[in-house]
């Protein structure tokens, strides 16, 4: 599946065309709902946090302020095709998931020009390493780490689940050290290419098409979340890798949701009043329940 299969645009391009429509019906929604999630004063927020060496290789996390226990950390992955995006702009998202309950963390990770495949999924690796190195000291529980992400975002989450060799190299075991991993919206298959950045990321060259997604059952359980009405990346992604996985022995569960576009499963995580009537937040926590992952302290408005 390509972003709808519309193979004279590319990746890029459709999902700037996605924006620009977001933006039409609902103004400029990355600006406002980093309006609207402020203030910040019931959370702690740590910004710029290096996890590597390097440009685009540092974190933020967002933390209710409350003291408690523990608590669940989740790790998301922001989507833009692997052009765009920085953690900056999905503020929203922590702040959403810090009044849930959570300890949450958004890393940037390299982009293209001149990233490619799979400098992102390295990145990637090497936060998650950090986390569970370091999120003790900012109130996570680091035997509770959860990985989501959205769209090109979720391609980087599925990669690290179900391919062990990037986790490897950072000193990590997705078995062990995820107890759960979270697509939404996600785009799982990049062959076959279309449009200039997918060729010039995924190019033969960085070997993408040998490695593709080595899917061997051993994953952690895996959730993934799309709607009917995703033109971008489209529902035959998450049933597809679903499937794939299912097949060879491992979790995954896969929840198509009626009318919902690309942007919507994220939108979840802002404001009620801001994001479509869906059941995202309830599905979530009711998997991660059942992986033993519950919200020790909820933060009042959650």
């Amino acid at each position: 599946m390509r972003f709808g299969r519309w193979p004279a645009l590319s990746a890029a391009a459709l999902v700037a065309a996605a924006l620009v429509a977001a933006i039409g019906l609902r103004g400029a929604f990355r600006i406002d709902r980093n309006q609207a999630a402020e203030p910040m004063s019931d959370l702690a927020v740590h910004r710029d946090i290096a996890y590597a060496p390097g440009d685009r290789r540092a974190l933020d996390i967002y933390a209710p302020a409350r003291p408690g226990p523990p608590r669940a950390v989740i790790v998301y992955l922001y989507g833009g095709a692997w052009t765009s995006g920085a953690k900056a702009q999905y503020a929203w998202v922590g702040a959403g998931l810090a009044r849930q309950g959570y300890v949450a963390v958004i890393p940037d990770y390299r982009i293209y020009p001149p990233a490619t495949w799979p400098s992102f999924l390295q990145d990637s690796a090497r936060a998650l390493a950090f986390v569970k190195a370091h999120i003790a000291q900012y109130g996570g529980d680091p035997a509770k780490l959860v990985l989501v992400g959205h769209s090109s975002g979720a391609f980087n989450a599925l990669s690290l689940a179900v391919e062990p060799r990037w986790l490897d190299e950072a000193g990590l075991d997705a078995r062990r050290d995820l107890k759960a991993v979270i697509g939404l919206s996600g785009v799982y298959n990049m062959l076959p290419l279309h449009g200039e950045n997918e060729n010039a990321i995924f190019a033969p060259s960085t070997g993408y098409a040998e490695m593709k997604h080595h899917v061997d059952g051993k994953s952690p359980p895996l959730l993934l979340l799309v709607g009917a009405a995703d033109r971008i990346a489209g529902r035959e992604e998450s049933e597809q890798m679903a499937a794939r996985v299912r097949e060879k022995g491992g979790a995954a569960e896969l929840i198509v949701y009626p009318g919902l576009q690309h942007d919507d499963t994220q939108a979840a995580f802002g404001k009620a009043q801001d994001a479509p009537p869906t059941t995202i937040r309830a599905d979530i926590a009711r998997f991660l329940a059942a992986q033993g992952v519950n919200l020790t302290q909820a933060a009042p408005g959650s």
